[in-house]
């Protein structure tokens, strides 16, 4: 017996596709992914590049204030933004906190994807996303990040200072939290050149130099230029910690995300003890004069390390919450 031929009509087919694409996608949002958002809110990260763009615009010191950010964010709960949230006891009012800037940032991009796509796209997401594009807008390498990220509902001031590099941090300080966190001695060398751009207060040097019962200049680190520190006694006069001065990280290129941090360390112009220490230390010094010569190399090692510390104890499926508000939880 002869069974009649049934066509489908195309349509369907193209229906049953998008379904089959749909639930794939569906399936793989459990934990980070490319295109997280690509049904639930296509334009999202176009969104979170839009406000940085305009934000950087009017003010060039955004880009670093928004790297740090992330930095300070995932290196103490996981990358959750629980450092954006408010209150008493928060992440936020530890005084290593309490000169992070770039909220405004995050919580501008947030009202924006309300608007177009209302409880979709976290906080974390965000902030990872924004930093991204903060080095790019700088004149960084360009990448790509999987998303996916879910917002935590705990934030502790208690938690900052065993989790977060001090700028007086030896190597051995340094490599001891950055292994905590997964991060090997490359990353933190790699990681470490987010101080090429970003600027830093007085006190976070100051223990560096200081002047002699003559006012001479005195090195107390010998690691340090002299010229250099000379150059930074001017704006940052020995003994004081007045926190209303800034100094750029790179006195060379400050607005440019580029090798030229490398550089500096190799003539010994590292503005923090912990940046000199990547040049004192065989197991570092070579990764850095590789960067300073070659700034693809640094590109691409950025690129690898950045992506690491953008998953760093991140929070999917049912943990955590997609916020309504970034700087506190829902209900």
């Amino acid at each position: 017996m002869v069974r009649p031929r049934v066509w489908f009509p195309r349509y369907k087919l193209l229906l049953l596709l998008f379904v089959f694409i749909l639930c794939q996608s569906v399936s793989s949002s459990t934990s980070l992914s490319f295109g997280f958002y690509t049904f639930s809110c296509p334009s999202a990260e176009i969104m979170v590049k839009n406000t940085v763009r305009a934000a950087s615009s009017q003010d060039r010191t955004v880009p670093g204030k928004l790297i740090r950010l992330l930095f300070h964010d995932c290196f103490v709960e996981g990358c959750d933004a629980s450092v954006l949230l408010q209150g008493n006891g928060t992440e936020k009012t530890d005084p290593a906190n309490k000169s992070l800037d770039g909220f405004s940032v995050i919580d501008s991009a947030k009202r924006v994807l309300e608007i177009f796509c209302p409880g979709i796209v976290s906080c974390a997401d965000i902030l990872a996303l924004a930093a991204r594009d903060a080095v790019e807008f700088s004149g960084g390498p360009s990448i790509q990040i999987p998303t996916g990220r879910r917002d935590g509902r705990s934030s502790l001031a208690a938690n900052v200072r065993p989790n977060i590099i001090d700028t007086s941090f030896t190597l051995n300080e340094m490599a001891k939290v950055f292994s905590s966190k997964g991060l090997s001695l490359d990353d933190l060398v790699a990681l470490s050149g987010a101080h090429t751009i970003g600027s830093a207060h007085c006190s976070s040097f100051s223990e560096r130099f200081k002047l002699d019962s003559n006012g001479n200049l005195t090195l107390i680190d010998k690691s340090l230029n002299g010229p250099y520190a000379a150059e930074l006694n001017k704006m940052c006069p020995a003994g004081t910690r007045d926190d209303s001065i800034k100094v750029n990280n790179d006195p060379g290129t400050p607005l440019q995300f580029d090798n030229q941090y490398y550089k500096n360390l190799l003539e010994q112009k590292g503005l923090f003890s912990s940046d000199s220490a990547l040049l004192n230390d065989e197991r570092t010094r070579s990764k850095v004069a590789e960067f300073a010569n070659n700034q693809d190399s640094f590109f691409e090692s950025w690129g690898a390390s950045f992506s690491k510390l953008t998953t760093i104890g991140v929070k999917t499926d049912n943990e955590g919450e997609i916020r309504q508000t970034c700087s506190m939880v829902n209900g």
